[in-house]
């Protein structure tokens, strides 16, 4: 289905925030854009938790982390899933503003939002200078082909001629969506990630250690009277 995306080696899967990163962890914004019911929250929570569960409409916009390693870098991806109701279209461009990866994702089984994908496509195209974002068309709810409306030669059509990656997916069963997330994240870094100051790097945050504090005092370890 669509295309044909890389292996997922044991060196190269991701993982969660706990386990131990090499040295250099840059952030990486992807947002994810398409009509409402498409199954971008889905997917968002299968990039992050490896889960599907049934989600309610986004309001607004909602955000996930997810951490992939590769040979020489890992990523810490930045998942923006938008809302796909038309009410909130023109406050969309705030949330993918400066994405370095954008998912345009569509229901194989619904023509309109194959279509609808091409308008989101358009609205992008005014947020971002060529080569400073991944954009990638996904067909999505694989599992329903026998409902299909939308071919995957359609789809590859279409990001053929409008220099895009594709590939589709069933958020359902998870077929193709954690090959799909290492796939963006080798593009990005063979497209982004060599640029100068293309990608940022993530520090994570300290953590403050209460187990030492003061019990009656819980301000006893920071603060001081006098001099």
């Amino acid at each position: 289905m669509g295309e044909s995306l890389p292996r997922v080696p044991r060196e190269a899967q991701h993982h969660n925030d706990t386990l131990r990163r090499p040295v250099q962890t840059l952030r990486v914004k992807m947002a994810l854009l398409g009509s409402s019911g498409v199954g971008k929250s889905s997917l968002a929570l299968r990039f992050s938790k490896r889960q599907f569960g049934s989600t309610s409409p986004t309001v607004g916009c909602a955000y996930l982390t997810q951490v992939v390693h590769l040979s020489n870098v890992t990523f810490r991806f930045e998942i923006w899933d938008t809302a796909g109701q038309e009410k909130y279209h023109s406050i969309a461009p705030l949330y993918y503003r400066g994405a370095h990866a954008a998912l345009l994702v569509y229901d194989i089984s619904k023509r309109e939002t194959f279509i609808r994908a091409q308008v989101w496509l358009k609205e992008l195209e005014k947020q971002y200078i060529p080569g400073s974002t991944v954009i990638w068309l996904v067909g999505n709810k694989a599992d329903l082909a026998k409902d299909r409306q939308v071919s995957a030669k359609e789809g590859q059509s279409l990001a053929t001629d409008r220099g895009l990656f594709f590939t589709e997916t069933s958020a359902l069963s998870g077929d193709q969506v954690n090959e799909l997330l290492l796939a963006v994240a080798h593009r990005v870094n063979e497209c982004i990630g060599a640029q100068q100051g293309g990608l940022s790097e993530w520090q994570e945050p300290a953590l403050v250690n209460l187990r030492h504090q003061n019990r009656f005092n819980p301000f006893g370890s920071c603060c001081k009277v006098g001099p």
